[in-house]
């Protein structure tokens, strides 16, 4: 069983992990747990796995009329946890972080399945160290994490993404096609994640005139709540060097034309630009549990080998960021050399193999 998502963060990875469990052992069967209405209840059946769908929800900040039922979706999370636990009678279980990760492993411990927890980010929620004390192996990204986590258990195995996304050779010259860019010309690639930004949206459509004026062309993935107001900005300035996407499927052709990388501090997104070696402004998600966005861009701005920006001084700092960088080959070439070698490949096979060997025991 691998429970967790609510964001593309934790889904990607689970499938990666099961993908790679499914290599190695093609007869295994699998059951994804997520939060009903989140998306992994389609992006997980599309990547041909089943999933079940808990009624866990998160704390809405602002908002006491919405918390009300919590305590009553905790329990019933926790009760149906319980009874797929006890009908799929899993060899192991897996929590990839997300509402549903939580009540899947501690019910799964408390039936006496190995669990194995994947920890993404430099800086752990209070559920995770809580599950730890009974948890098989944790594999965690980041060096230190015996601060949170009991040292005997951990294992440094990296954040799993997807190949493909990480495979950039050969793939510019489609890049530019798929995007209708032009070569002589430098690329800004902006990402707020599976579910958009709002402090990084806002921000860039302040800077799009002195961007326009720049000569800069720019992937723009906005996420859903933001397309129309960044297609009528984009619109009203005739900015046709500027691309605007709900959603970027097809990240490795974004990362293979980019010249610098907007983005959220996300943990996959994070471990995505380290593999692919890319320079990168990252902006921290401020409303983040325990500001694990922060401590996972600092993992990278400590070594220059990316550059900090706070949500809230992007409306009057990211376009002249930008403008000033992305042309500096200097500064690009630095940060280049920086990240080089931070990244974890084979992460996933990794997991997997802990998985593997967890199920076996």
């Amino acid at each position: 069983m691998i429970s967790g998502g609510g964001t593309g963060g934790h889904i990607f990875p689970a499938i990666a992990i099961a993908n790679a469990v499914r290599d190695r052992e093609a007869t295994a069967e699998f059951l994804f747990v997520g939060a009903e209405g989140k998306m992994e209840m389609d992006k997980v059946p599309a990547a041909g796995f089943r999933i079940v769908g808990l009624p866990i929800r998160g704390f809405q900040r602002g908002s006491i009329v919405k918390n009300l039922a919590l305590p009553w979706r905790l329990l019933r999370s926790m009760l149906k946890a319980r009874a797929l636990v006890r009908e799929f009678k899993p060899h192991v279980a897996v929590g990839v972080g997300g509402y549903a990760s939580g009540p899947l492993l501690a019910a799964a411990q408390r039936m006496g399945v190995p669990t194995i927890i994947q920890e993404q980010n430099s800086y752990p929620g209070r559920t995770n160290m809580h599950l730890a004390q009974r948890a098989h192996r944790i594999c965690v990204a980041y060096a230190g994490m015996e601060r949170f986590f009991p040292k005997d258990k951990i294992l440094l195995t990296g954040n799993p993404v997807r190949s493909e996304v990480v495979r950039l050779a050969g793939k510019r010259p489609r890049g530019m096609e798929h995007f209708g860019l032009a070569e002589d010309r430098p690329v800004l690639f902006i990402t707020g994640g599976s579910l958009g930004a709002r402090g990084i949206n806002r921000g860039v459509e302040a800077a799009l005139p002195m961007w326009k004026e720049a000569g800069i062309q720019v992937i723009w993935q906005t996420g859903t709540p933001y397309l129309k107001q960044a297609q009528e900005a984009v619109g009203r300035l005739r900015y046709d060097g500027c691309k605007v996407h709900e959603f970027v499927n097809k990240m490795d052709m974004a990362y293979a034309v980019a010249d610098l990388v907007v983005a959220r501090a996300g943990a996959i997104s994070v471990s995505e630009l380290c593999l692919v070696q890319k320079p990168a402004i990252l902006v921290p998600l401020p409303t983040a549990a325990e500001d694990h966005q922060t401590h996972n861009a600092r993992a990278l701005t400590d070594r220059g080998a990316a550059v900090l920006l706070r949500d809230a001084d992007t409306m009057e700092k990211l376009g002249g960021l930008v403008t000033g960088m992305i042309r500096d080959e200097e500064a690009l070439a630095r940060l280049r050399l920086a990240i080089a070698g931070m990244g974890t490949p084979q992460a996933a096979e990794a997991i997997a193999a802990e998985v593997i060997r967890a199920a076996r025991a």
